[in-house]
């Protein structure tokens, strides 16, 4: 317990908070940073200490785990006037390890690597799945690519936030390409499953009966049944906003056109949540998408 690293946490929102409480319920020394005071007090009133800047946390820590929102925010955290880079020298037992738990590009992955190496810092590419509930008790998924001696020496760590992982290879970027794979398909899904509901609907079916005939039979994905169940409750409470799968469909369209592969689904799925977000749902659930398929649901 006495050796275990330090970890500092950059964003407690609805998946970092969760993840820090975790690791803090498990005996990890955690210490957190956010630009919110609201999550940074509730942590404190766990016991969980805050620092004030990136600098700081990284300064008083071993690893840093980023759960922001994209690349610009993970620009700002690492290389910013109060960065990660500009933590002062000191002696560790190992290098600084940043975990990318984010959903970004993987040229951006690269980079970030690249320009962190360059510091003497390590990174892993580790984005999760799961949500909310999965990241407070540890059962999330965790794709990650990094050099084996990095995953080795993490693995605790890495055991203790997610309970599936799967290490995709030794280079930084292709967890991250993993991850927006998974969602290109995650955002399709949801998509067609808030279609379904919405014509079922339309037509006078009852909504709950129609919801349960499709989680019994081939047309369930996980993702719709999550997303529908909140939507038919009338429940459209942020566990994940749409801005965010919106965000990662993006992400993933745009990495498939420069691959040269045709993701006509994809672009459809898109389409629906950017007009989710032109509706003003950006900050909803993104099982909202069903009520631009069809308001009246």
């Amino acid at each position: 317990m006495m050796n275990r690293p330090r970890i500092g946490i950059v964003g407690i929102g609805a998946i970092g908070g969760p993840i820090a409480r975790n690791l803090h319920a498990r005996g990890w020394p955690v210490q957190v940073r956010d630009i919110d005071p609201a999550p940074v007090a509730a942590a404190a009133a766990l016991g969980i200490r805050s620092q004030d800047s990136p600098a700081a946390l990284a300064q008083a820590c071993d690893v840093i785990v980023l759960v922001v929102v994209d690349a610009p925010q993970i620009e700002a955290v690492l290389f910013g006037a109060d960065g990660v880079v500009h933590a002062a020298p000191q002696s560790r037992n190992a290098p600084l390890a940043v975990l990318v738990c984010s959903t970004i590009a993987a040229h951006d992955t690269e980079d970030f690597a690249r320009r962190l190496a360059a510091h003497g810092i390590e990174l892993l590419d580790a984005p999760i799945s799961g949500g909310p509930a999965r990241a407070g008790d540890g059962s999330m998924s965790m794709m990650l690519a990094g050099a084996p001696a990095l995953l080795a020496r993490l693995e605790p760590l890495l055991g203790d936030m997610a309970a599936r992982r799967f290490p995709i290879s030794a280079r930084p970027g292709d967890a991250a390409r993993t991850k927006l794979v998974n969602n290109l398909l995650a955002g399709v899904n949801l998509v067609a499953a808030a279609e379904a509901l919405a014509l079922g609907a339309r037509l006078g079916l009852d909504r709950k009966l129609l919801f349960d005939v499709i989680a019994a039979s081939s047309g369930a994905s996980w993702i719709g049944q999550d997303r529908m169940a909140r939507a038919l409750a009338g429940d459209y409470a942020p566990r994940a906003r749409a801005a965010i799968l919106t965000k990662d469909v993006g992400l993933a369209v745009g990495m498939a056109q420069g691959a040269g592969i045709d993701t006509s689904l994809g672009q459809a799925a898109l389409d629906v949540f950017n007009a989710t977000l032109a509706a003003g749902m950006a900050d909803l659930d993104d099982a909202a998408v069903v009520r631009t398929i069809w308001p009246g649901f």
